[in-house]
Parts: structure tokens; sequence; C-alpha cells
């Protein structure tokens, strides 16, 4: 019997325990996939130690940065990005946690299904573990962008140093907050001057969820195209398969 399973905290609405459970229906595995939250991430080995059926673990919001300090090792692209959101569980002869960023082969896929030969400049909104491997993702590509938060600080931009002018520079925008993610943030978008959203730009919001958030939905209403995070989501997850089990899909 293995257990694999989610981190992260507050774990509201999770797509992996069902998309997980479907796979393990279909291959006909005696597995079993769980949600723990886990508000400190300090508290992942212990936890590790009392559950000897866990082989595996997906990390999500807030946890992708802050559990490298928890690994033994990483592998070469999680330690460039920074980030990560799959752990590989080894206890022979000792317990050996290794992280994985399995966000980046997601991301690379579904943004190429996207936009096709384009390789526009981006805007990417948030600095988090998501948006570190975007930015990943998007440098791999020969692709330049730049990163928006609410504060803004040297060469990240604040939201209210978005204009016309900078849109128009930079045809693909990425969501990586939470904003437009139910419950809690469902009515929410991030503040971007959309009048200057046009047929040209490619609007990608990395929340799954629902179908069009309110991010897209403004996209929608000005001609641009518009993709959720749904097809990223079914990726990195059959990436973290293929690394629990040691097989290629």
């Amino acid at each position: 019997m293995k257990r694999f399973g989610l981190i992260g905290f507050p774990l509201l609405g999770s797509f992996s325990p069902a998309y997980f459970r479907q796979k393990f229906e279909l291959l006909q595995l005696p597995y079993a996939y769980r949600i723990h939250p886990m508000q400190e991430v300090d508290a992942l080995r212990g936890f590790i130690d009392l559950q000897p059926d866990v082989a595996g673990l997906n990390v999500t919001i807030p946890h992708k940065q802050a559990v490298l300090a928890e690994l033994d090792a990483l592998d070469a692209t999680a330690q460039a990005v920074g980030a990560v959101n799959t752990i590989v569980i080894k206890r022979h002869p000792q317990l050996h946690l290794t992280g994985y960023n399995t966000d980046v082969v997601g991301f690379e896929r579904s943004l190429l299904a996207f936009i096709g030969s384009a390789r526009p400049a981006a805007l990417v909104l948030g600095t988090g573990g998501a948006a570190k491997a975007v930015c990943y993702v998007l440098q791999q590509l020969g692709m330049t962008y730049k990163m928006v938060s609410r504060q803004g600080q040297g060469e990240i931009l604040s939201y209210v140093q978005l204009d016309a002018a900078l849109l128009a520079a930079h045809p693909l925008i990425v969501n990586t907050t939470p904003l437009g993610m139910p419950p809690k943030h469902a009515a929410l978008k991030p503040e971007l001057p959309y009048e200057a959203v046009g047929p040209n730009h490619f609007l990608y919001d990395l929340v799954y969820q629902v179908e069009v958030t309110p991010f897209l939905a403004e996209g929608l209403s000005r001609g641009a195209k518009v993709k959720n995070g749904l097809e990223m989501l079914q990726l990195q997850a059959d990436a973290a398969w293929e690394l629990w089990n040691d097989v290629e899909i």
C-alpha cells in the first residue's frame, strides 16, 4: 500500500485527491491520496516519520519556497527555480526527501499549446513559488518578462505602474496570484488597466477551479485569447506521478 498526498494551508477545494483517485482506479492500484493541511512547513519531517506508507507529496501555497529548508536534495530545475511542488520520499537506509518542480513541465507544455510559435513579452502577476516556475519557463523559451506585485521593488513593478503602454508592450499576461480562486477570492481580479487589453493579448490564469475567472472574463470581453490553469495542473500532476513511480507516461 502506497499513500500520496498534498501539503499546504488551508487546502480548500483541491483538485488533486479526485484526480489521483481516478488515476488509481484506472490503473487498478491499491493506492490512496489525501490532503494534509499544514500551517507550518517545519512540521514536515515529523509528519513523514509518523506516516511510513507515504511515498510522495505535492506541495502548494504557501510552502513551495519555505519547504526547501526541509529537504535533503533538489533536482536541477527545482534548484534553479527556487521552489518545489513535488517531493519524492525514500526511507532506506534513512529518510531522504528530494524536491522537484513539476509546475515547470506543466506550465511550459500548456503555454506552448496556447501561444503556438509566438514568443510575446510577458507580465507575470505575483512573486510566489508558482511565479518563479513561470519565470523560469519564460527564460528557457527566450521570452522577456516583468514581474508585478502589490508593493513593487527594484525590477519588480507595482500594479500602479501598469499603464496602456506597458500592456501593449507585453501581450502575454500570466496571473499566478490567488485572485479569482474560490471561495475566498472568487470575485477578485488583479488591478490592471483592462481597457488596454485587446485582441493581441494572451491572458493565462493559473487558477483552475473555475473555467472563467474575473481576470479571464475581462480579457474575453475585449477579444483577448484566454486560458485557465486546469491543463497545467493535470500536466504537472502526471509529471509528479512519473517521479513517484519512476515511470514515464
